[in-house]
């Protein structure tokens, strides 16, 4: 029988005192703290690590620092198993808490603070110079940051920055402003989430149109079988588009289809679109084409399509069977580049096993010095090796 923490204790025969009830929440106060002076003494290896990295290319006369810091960005993100992205936020957390905010990194290496909480104080003064960061560290200290929420702390951090420096605050907005993009990422259940990032104005702009379609469809003569959300979204898809919501799209889905399914009806095995995860509801009258891969044990073996031609046919299939995210251990950045396991240049086919799917950083980055990948190994210069996903 499985339990779990919500699940009452067996029975004993007597209840457990306050005290003893209470021993179990300060042992997970302890555990909290360890894990903190862990992440804080996990930041001191990064920024060692990073140094001894940049010592080693001043030795060899790498005089390009992007690719100096591309480099220690790659190693350090397959140390830490994550993106590039997200190990060049460690790198820079590691490095700017050796600038300026001491009492910030104290509180950290103390295990007061978690590393969110330091993130958002790091993100928050990245404009900072070393003295300005030191007042900032000098007048958050007089805070109890350990007892405010992350982001009440990211708010009180920024708002004493832009106290601290107001001009170098107004350029960073105003940097931000031209920063303003739109993404899609996965969600769960066959869904996906759309993102603007928008200057204030304009996205609170966005918001109130969408609101007002709602209380017009409400007052109008047609009945509401929508909620406010479900209208809401539709009218953006709508606004977005120039179509009805039932109108099918002007896009190819490709669907990765278990061979079990073809097989069994019944089959549990679920449908999955790659780069989104399974799903189950599959509507063909919501797109105009649809490619069905055939997959085995969650390899790509086959597939077909609706449309008469499908030009690169092989590069849709390396996307498909690598999920649409980059191959490199622990990166799920989206796919960008097509690359050969073994290059071309050395021998290397272009087939369906040769080829892997990367994002545009790791596919660079094997380009530099004393990168190697051999089948599924990366080495790295100082000679770590980790094993691609498959």
């Amino acid at each position: 029988m499985t339990t779990t923490l919500a699940d009452p204790p067996a029975a004993t025969g007597t209840m457990p005192s306050r005290e003893e009830r209470a021993a179990g929440f300060g042992r997970i106060e302890r555990l909290v703290a360890l894990r903190n002076r862990i992440d804080a003494e996990i930041a001191e290896e990064v920024r060692a690590a990073a140094q001894r990295e940049v010592e080693a290319r001043l030795e060899e006369a790498l005089a390009d620092p992007e690719r100096a810091e591309a480099g220690i960005v790659g190693q350090v993100g397959l140390a830490l198993r994550v993106s590039p992205t997200r190990a060049r936020t460690q790198l820079r957390l590691a490095r700017d808490l050796h600038a300026g905010l001491d009492k910030v990194r104290e509180a950290f290496s103390a295990g007061e603070l978690d590393e969110r909480r330091v993130a958002a104080i790091v993100a928050a003064a990245r404009h900072l110079d070393p003295t300005q960061r030191a007042e900032l560290d000098r007048r958050l200290s007089a805070h109890d940051l350990p007892m405010l929420g992350v982001r009440k702390v990211a708010d009180l951090a920024r708002t004493v920055a832009a106290a601290v420096a107001p001009e170098a605050f107004a350029e960073r907005a105003r940097a931000a402003r031209r920063d303003r993009h739109v993404a899609i990422s996965p969600a769960e259940d066959g869904m996906a989430v759309l993102r603007a990032l928008l200057p204030m104005e304009q996205a609170i702009t966005c918001y109130a149109a969408l609101r007002k379609a709602v209380t017009e469809h409400w007052v109008g003569a047609e009945p509401v079988t929508r909620t406010r959300g479900q209208i809401m979204a539709d009218t953006l898809v709508e606004r977005l588009t120039g179509e009805s919501v039932a109108t099918p799209t002007q896009v190819e889905i490709q669907v990765l289809v278990p061979v079990e399914s073809l097989l069994d009806r019944d089959s549990p095995l679920p449908a999955e679109i790659p780069g989104f995860g399974p799903t189950t509801l599959l509507d063909e009258a919501t797109c105009v084409g649809w490619r069905r891969l055939v997959t085995r044990d969650g390899i790509v073996i086959g597939g077909d399509s609706r449309r008469r031609a499908f030009g690169g046919v092989l590069a849709d299939w390396i996307r498909a069977r690598d999920r649409g995210r980059c191959t490199e251990p622990g990166c799920d950045a989206p796919i960008e580049h097509l690359d050969h396991r073994r290059r071309w240049s050395e021998g290397g086919a272009t087939s369906l096993d040769n080829g892997r799917g990367t994002c545009a950083f790791h596919n660079q980055l094997r380009e530099q010095p004393g990168w190697h990948l051999t089948d599924h190994t990366t080495t790295t210069p100082t000679g770590r090796r980790y094993t691609l996903r498959t």
